[in-house]
């Protein structure tokens, strides 16, 4: 069985030869950088580490990895495509801060700032708001969520794509397809209604940056936030016609929303506000995509959200990805036994909070098998860890954790 009918079938219920495995199909399902040019040498293999974006400080995981690790999934991420199609003599070598060097995307400009940290520049050369202190792991947005007000004027998501990008979009998602038997996973124009996450774009993002003043809008001034929202859905969908004529052949399935709605111990909105407020748009977006599309939808919320799951299946919503196992009311075996048949589950392979930086290998392989045992019956299971493994993870763990996902898979 290929990989993309190895997808195909786990995504409609159904048991494939051995569950899926993505390594990298996703800004939320990679590998920090460091972490993955220390596997790479455990593997043997010597090639030039590039990061694929920089604010994740992740990596592009190559094919010569992903078929070691028996990986089913690519990603076609449009804000990444006029990177990857670019030579890597293009790319531009750093040294990070321990001593790894990795390759940054052409077009990447970054400063050394006055106490030796890195400052993210703009493309027209002016200061981002993306900081990396010295001796860090990753680029922090600095002015996230530091007050003012939401100016609904101010929210213009773009409506359409220009026809030289939409060539470019089909020809390197039609060259994967045609080159490779790898599930395609798409990514672009989505929403994001509460914030949190920076997979979806700044323009995007009805938040203005600003969830603090969001979340009381959406209890004070709702006419306002419906107005946005619906206004976020219509220019995604006007967008997603242009890219479902460009790749809806060749993508499984489109991520509608990279919406964090969880913290470690609960839903940080009420579930009954998120249903008024939210399901109508996540609904409009999705019934959207089913009706005129072969594609299924993908939602990424991290933390503990047990009590949205429900409105999310109602909504439209195929795949759940990280599957946060390690939050509140996550337990594995409930998901599965209540939304296995109906919820696609992408994730909670490995806990990468206690589990993936500080087990032992062996320890690693058998949470790893319970996690198999509990997800993998009857299909509607795509493995993948919690999330992006973390900088200084023991390689060691993750190539336990990889071999481990396709010995315990196999049906």
């Amino acid at each position: 069985m290929t990989s993309r009918e190895r997808v195909m079938r786990t995504i409609n219920f159904s048991e494939p030869d051995r569950v899926p495995i993505d390594l990298g199909g996703m800004k939320a399902s990679g590998i920090n950088v460091q972490t993955y040019a220390r596997l790479k040498r455990r593997l043997g293999i010597h090639s030039p580490t590039r990061v694929l974006d920089p604010r994740f400080m992740i990596a592009v995981v190559e094919e010569d990895v992903l078929s070691r690790v028996h990986g089913d999934v690519l990603p076609v991420d449009l804000s990444g495509i006029a990177a990857a199609v670019r030579p890597v003599s293009e790319w531009q070598l750093r040294t990070l801060f321990d001593g790894t060097p990795v390759l940054f995307p052409p077009g990447i400009s970054i400063r050394e700032a006055a106490d030796g940290g890195w400052e993210l520049m703009n493309a027209d050369g002016s200061l981002s708001s993306y900081r990396m202190p010295k001796g860090g792991y990753y680029f922090d947005d600095v002015s996230f969520n530091h007050g003012g007000v939401i100016d609904p004027a101010q929210f213009r998501p773009p409506k359409d794509i220009p026809d030289e990008t939409l060539r470019l979009i089909a020809d390197y998602a039609g060259k994967l397809y045609a080159d490779t038997d790898y599930a395609l996973l798409g990514w672009g124009f989505g929403v994001c209604f509460l914030g949190l996450s920076l997979i979806t774009e700044k323009s995007q993002n009805v938040t203005q940056g600003l969830p603090d003043e969001w979340m009381m809008m959406l209890m004070t001034e709702k006419e306002t936030c419906h107005e946005l929202m619906d206004r976020s859905v219509d220019a995604a969908i006007s967008c997603l016609r242009l890219v479902n004529e460009a790749v809806g052949d060749y993508c499984f399935a489109w991520g509608i929303a990279s919406d964090d709605s969880g913290t470690q111990r609960g839903e940080f909105i009420n579930p009954d506000l998120w249903a008024e407020m939210i399901k109508p748009h996540y609904a409009k977006l999705c019934g959207w995509i089913h009706r005129n599309t072969r594609m299924k939808t993908f939602l990424h919320s991290c933390g503990s959200i047990p009590h949205l799951i429900p409105h999310l299946i109602d909504a439209g919503v195929d795949i759940l990805n990280p599957v946060q196992t390690s939050a509140a009311g996550m337990d594995p075996a409930t998901l599965k036994h209540t939304y296995g048949d109906r919820m696609v589950f992408w994730g909670g392979g490995c806990d990468t909070q206690s589990v993936l930086p500080g087990a032992t290998p062996e320890e690693v392989r058998e949470h790893v098998k319970e996690r198999m045992r509990v997800f993998a019956p009857g299909g509607g299971y795509v493995f993948t860890q919690v999330h992006n493994v973390q900088a200084k993870v023991p390689p060691e763990n993750v190539q336990a954790m990889l071999e481990a996902a396709f010995e315990f898979g196999e049906r």
